[in-house]
Parts: C-alpha cells; sequence; structure tokens
C-alpha cells in the first residue's frame, strides 16, 4: 500500500506530461518541458495532478496485488525443490513467470484505474463502457511484461552487486530498465486509453508509432518519474517492511 501511495505522490506531474507527449496529438511536437509547462501555466499544480485521484485510491491496492501475487506464485513455483532451476540466456524462468504473474494481479486492478486517469490527464471524458473496450486488456498486456521484466533485473542485480543495490537503488534502476523493455507498449496503451484513437487495433498504433519515429515517446519524463517514484516508493516499502517485521515477526521471507 505504502509503495503505490508514495509512487503517485512523487510520480505524478512526470507521468501526466508524459502521457499528454503519447497520447495528445497536439503535444506530439512539444519536449517535456513545453508539455509541462503548458499544462502548469494553464491549470497549476492541480493540471500537473490530473487523474492522480484514481491512482491514490487504486495504486496501493494495485501494488499489494503486484508483490503479493509474485510472492505467492514464486514460492509455489520453488516449492520442494532443493534448487532453483536452471537459467535460460540467464534468465531464471522461475522470476519470470512470477513476475508475469504479478503484473497481472496488478493489471486486474490498475486497469480500471489506469483508464481513467489517462482520461483525465489528457482531457477527455470517460463512461465504464471503455474500462473493457481500452482499460483492462491493454493495461494487462503491458504489466505482465513489465513487472516480469523488473522481477528479472532484480534478481540479477543481486548476482551482479554483492550485497545488492541497496532500496532505492533497485527500485529506481530495476523499474527504469523494466519501462525501457517495455516502452513502445506503454506508448500504445496510453493512446488506446486517450479516446483519440478509437476502434485502432493495437498492431496498426504499434506499427504507425515506429513508422512516425514515436516508438519511444515521452521517454524522459517517464523515466524521471520512475527514477524517484519507484526509487522512494521502494525506500518507505523496505522502511514499511522491517517495522511490521520487528512488530509481528518476520513469517514467510519477501523477495525484494
Amino acid at each position: 500500500m505504502v509503495y503505490g501511495m508514495v509512487s503517485t505522490a512523487v510520480g505524478q506531474p512526470f507521468d501526466t506530461t508524459k502521457t499528454r507527449m503519447q497520447a495528445r496529438p497536439e503535444n506530439f511536437r512539444t519536449g517535456a518541458l513545453e508539455t509541462g509547462l503548458q499544462l502548469f501555466r494553464a491549470e497549476g499544480i492541480a493540471g500537473l495532478y490530473r487523474g492522480a485521484l484514481p491512482l491514490f485510491i487504486g495504486g496501493g491496492v494495485m501494488r499489494s496485488f503486484q508483490f503479493g501475487f509474485y510472492d505467492t506464485a514464486l514460492r509455489r513455483l520453488r516449492a520442494g525443490q532443493a534448487e532453483p532451476p536452471a537459467r535460460v540466456l540467464g534468465v531464471d524462468p522461475q522470476v519470470f513467470a512470477a513476475g508475469f504473474t504479478g503484473g497481472l494481479g496488478r493489471g486486474l486492478v490498475e486497469g480500471p484505474v489506469d483508464f481513467i486517469k489517462t482520461r483525465r490527464q489528457v482531457g477527455m471524458g470517460w463512461s465504464f463502457a471503455g474500462l473493457l473496450e481500452a482499460g483492462l486488456p491493454v493495461t494487462l498486456l503491458r504489466n505482465a511484461f513489465l513487472f516480469a521484466s523488473f522481477a528479472v533485473y532484480a534478481d540479477w542485480s543481486k548476482i551482479l552487486v554483492p550485497g545488492g543495490l541497496g532500496p532505492f537503488w533497485t527500485g529506481a534502476v530495476c523499474a527504469n530498465l523494466a519501462w525501457l523493455t517495455i516502452w513502445p507498449l506503454d506508448v500504445v496503451k496510453s493512446q488506446m486509453q486517450s479516446g483519440n484513437y478509437k476502434g485502432v487495433p493495437l498492431s496498426t498504433l504499434l506499427l504507425d508509432v515506429t513508422r512516425s519515429g514515436r516508438l519511444f515517446r515521452g521517454l524522459l519524463p517517464g523515466l524521471v518519474r520512475s527514477t524517484f517514484a519507484n526509487g522512494t516508493a521502494m525506500v518507505a516499502f523496505s522502511h514499511t517492511k522491517k517495522s511490521l517485521e520487528l512488530r509481528y515477526g518476520s513469517g514467510r521471507s519477501s523477495t525484494f
């Protein structure tokens, strides 16, 4: 819960800028700074926090689903095994599968939340009918690969860096690498949810952003948001976890 609330408070202005760059035709040629300043001049700080309320309400729940689904899946995959399975191209397949499951768990909550957030960010209205049409399916797809990538990079960080990166840099570095891995899916997700591309299939949008050079549109504000939001949120998550373990005991070990 803490992870989701902190990441929203820290990162929402950058996320709003990123989404408008990706999904508003008016901002297809404006840079991150210009896009953010335009909105700030027109609406003030409230404009930069467009769509934050759904995330404040659902952000903690969706992150809890994410880590809960991940830990449960990994424990079950590891049950009865003396050693982890052989790696495939350096990737632990059980970590990837658990991450994929965690992303799906998060997407069940984030699909409706993200749909409303995106519509608010780009200044479009929304309806419940759009939740299934453009909210849930594309968010499930993006989140599954996003958190699977995050879990793999976090796993690698423990191998490559003795003692680990620490909470802030684990959250920041691994999240940024995960976003870089799936960013084109995020661009298309924003466009499908915005209401500006009704009826256009995902494959067509992917082809269009590839041809137009917008495959990594909004990357700079997205990575800035990810660095501060996921870094600080992981610190808050780590401190909260330690406090709960001191009070109630460690219980079952957590992956992160």
